[in-house]
């Protein structure tokens, strides 16, 4: 069990559906990182940007995307998370990859896909949550949408750490602000949210404001929000489980079953 575990976000200005130049961008931004990190949060659709252009840009599940976070993971001996738009059986998904330093790896397809860009038009939406297990930590990533839906996080398995992985424009910021920070209290985890800057190629202007809270809703990182930067933080276990068994609120949650 690892007491601490220590995290890089790394919130940058995509290159808009290109895909070599953001896996060689992240690859610098990773090499860069100092040697005591475990896990590296990427934003949605790291490669690409939120892109609608499925046909033309996902890749096979074994595509070159998931081989480089391979290498990347067991060469730098640490965990990497992010999304990638992926074909599979005739379907395209919005896929999260967590790849451990070892190179094996779990996905999870994004439950809700977000109706006002159209994304249900194209992607297909998942059905299972994912909790990882790394270091002794429960880790449950999700993608962008699913923040505005507080039920399929609930945390009912007493994960520590809620992740989500964002292409969050600007314009909506304040529900990012807000509702990022309700899941960490609501849910006594920490929560984290990673976002992008820069504009896209339809135009979308991000700020980032990419954030970690503790299980009181505190602000972990403290940073200027709306700049690309590579940011480095230390979860500590013990004021998770101290917090948690000082307060009780989990043990008061509400019983149910998504269907």
């Amino acid at each position: 069990m690892a007491q601490s575990l220590n995290i890089a976000m790394l919130q940058v200005d995509l290159n808009w559906e290109h895909p070599e130049n953001n896996r060689s961008l992240f690859s610098k931004e990773i090499k860069a990182l100092s040697k005591k990190v475990d896990l590296v949060i990427l934003p949605e659709m790291f490669t690409t940007g939120f892109s609608m252009n499925a046909e033309k840009l996902a890749e096979e599940t074994n595509g070159l995307t998931l081989l480089w976070m391979k290498e990347l993971a067991q060469r730098q001996d640490l965990a990497i998370t992010g999304s990638v738009i992926i074909t599979e059986n005739g379907n395209y998904y919005n896929r999260l990859y967590f790849v451990y330093p070892d190179g094996s790896y779990k996905t999870y397809d994004k439950r809700h896909t977000f109706t006002l860009a159209k994304e249900d038009e194209t992607y297909t939406a998942g059905k299972d949550r994912l909790i990882v297990e790394y270091k002794g930590w429960r880790i449950c990533p999700l993608v962008c949408y699913d923040l505005r839906f507080p039920v399929f996080s609930r945390n009912t398995v007493d994960y520590d750490l809620l992740i989500y992985v964002a292409n969050w424009p600007e314009k909506r910021v304040a529900a990012w602000d807000a509702l990022l920070k309700a899941r960490a209290i609501e849910n006594m985890s920490y929560c984290l949210g990673l976002n992008r800057t820069g504009i896209d190629g339809e135009g979308h202007r991000y700020n980032g404001h990419s954030v970690v809270y503790d299980c009181l809703g505190q602000n972990l990182t403290e940073l200027d929000v709306v700049e690309p930067f590579s940011k480095e933080v230390e979860l500590d276990y013990s004021h998770l489980t101290q917090t948690r068994e000082k307060m009780k609120f989990l043990l008061d949650r509400d019983e149910f079953t998504l269907k």
